[in-house]
């Protein structure tokens, strides 16, 4: 499935069950949960925390709803991710061509 793919999917599904999409302001509410989510995992499996009886290690899913806010508020504000991953790309190759490779902390 390309990105555009997911984003048609995302909106098919808002569409047949979803009945309409939240407000703009609401999915960025649900998008700073999920991000707060999935760093609660992070910090049970990477950092010094443990997990809580019944939590579980579910970093691809909460990716995954991640991913899935992210594609509504792009539908619901006219965003094509996959031209502006493009863009993105092209910024941080012009920007960083030699910058991380030149950072001496980065250097094994």
């Amino acid at each position: 499935m390309t990105i555009k793919q997911a984003q048609e999917a995302v909106d098919q599904w808002i569409k047949e069950y979803g009945v309409r999409y939240f407000s703009e302001l609401t999915n960025m509410a649900c998008l700073t949960e999920e991000v707060g989510e999935l760093a609660r995992i992070m910090a049970r499996k990477y950092g010094d925390q443990s997990f809580k009886e019944g939590e579980k290690d579910n970093i691809g899913e909460e990716i995954a709803d991640i991913f899935w806010v992210l594609m509504c508020i792009a539908n619901q504000t006219n965003i094509d991710i996959t031209e502006e991953l493009k863009k993105s790309f092209e910024k941080k190759t012009k920007r960083d061509y030699t910058r991380h490779k030149n950072n001496k902390k980065l250097q094994k």
